[in-house]
């Protein structure tokens, strides 16, 4: 790990200025996709700036049909939120099933959707949930945020500030995870809510994506029945030593239907 600056500005502002002050600059929130990739010198920025306890990116809030979660807020803080049990508990389930405890209490929405890993559980929720990410200058459709494996539509000095998810009628997640990593092997949302059926799928492919032939499945009729002969192809997806792409294509139809079940 190379020598670098380590910066805890005050502001959003400060915060900016010190990203622009420096072209490798990143930013830190809690660490967890950041300095393993630093440890092993796959990322060596010069300067870091922490995030931790700017004002605003540690909160919650339910608004006008919308759950806000502050870009800062760990998993642990969504998994046991109020606010969050109340209006999405799927989402809480999702957090709460993310790494280990000690993950869980370090690393942070902004941080994790931000590095855009393609086995990131949130990324899958956000498209479900017809999520908008708000940074410091601008609103991003969560169909237009996540662009391929660990790219976004993030400009190098943008901020992720808070996540703005609609609250559905219904939703459930279901995962299949990696019995060491505890990423998804294959992760899928489902949620109906006022955009229609929505279904996000992390782990299977280079990024995420919406299972589009699921979610016209399910907007004929909101069952498992309804995805009994639909057929995701394996085309476009990875085959690793964690699975191969044709299972997990069918890991995408099973835990479809189970998230339905449960939804």
């Amino acid at each position: 790990m190379r020598n670098f600056e380590y910066h805890r500005p005050g502001t959003l502002d400060e915060a900016v200025e010190l990203l622009r002050g420096s072209p490798d600059a990143k930013l830190l929130g809690g660490g967890q996709s950041l300095l393993p990739l630093m440890k092993l010198d796959l990322a060596e920025p010069s300067r870091l700036v922490s995030v931790a306890g700017l004002p605003g990116l540690g909160d919650v809030a339910t608004d006008d049909g919308h759950l806000v979660v502050g870009a800062a807020v760990t998993h642990a803080e969504v998994a046991r939120s109020r606010e969050v049990r109340d209006a999405v508990p799927a989402l809480a389930e999702l957090a709460r099933r993310i790494g280990d405890p000690q993950v869980r209490n370090r690393g942070t929405l902004g941080g994790s959707i931000a590095h855009a890993d393609p086995a990131a559980d949130y990324p899958a929720a956000l498209l479900a949930l017809d999520a908008v990410v708000v940074t410091d200058r601008r609103e991003i459709a969560a169909d237009e945020f996540f662009q391929g494996m660990f790219r976004t539509a993030l400009e190098p000095d943008e901020v992720v500030t808070r996540v703005r998810f609609a609250v559905p009628e219904r939703a459930a997640w279901a995962k299949f995870q990696h019995p060491a990593s505890r990423f998804a092997v294959v992760g899928v949302m489902v949620a109906a809510g006022p955009s229609g059926v929505r279904v996000g799928v992390t782990g299977a492919g280079p990024s995420v994506f919406r299972a589009h032939a699921l979610e016209d499945a399910l907007g004929e009729g909101f069952s498992e029945r309804a995805l009994a002969n639909v057929r995701v192809p394996a085309d476009d997806l990875l085959s690793d030593d964690a699975a191969s792409a044709e299972y997990r294509a069918h890991l995408v139809g099973v835990l479809a239907r189970r998230a339905v079940a449960s939804a």
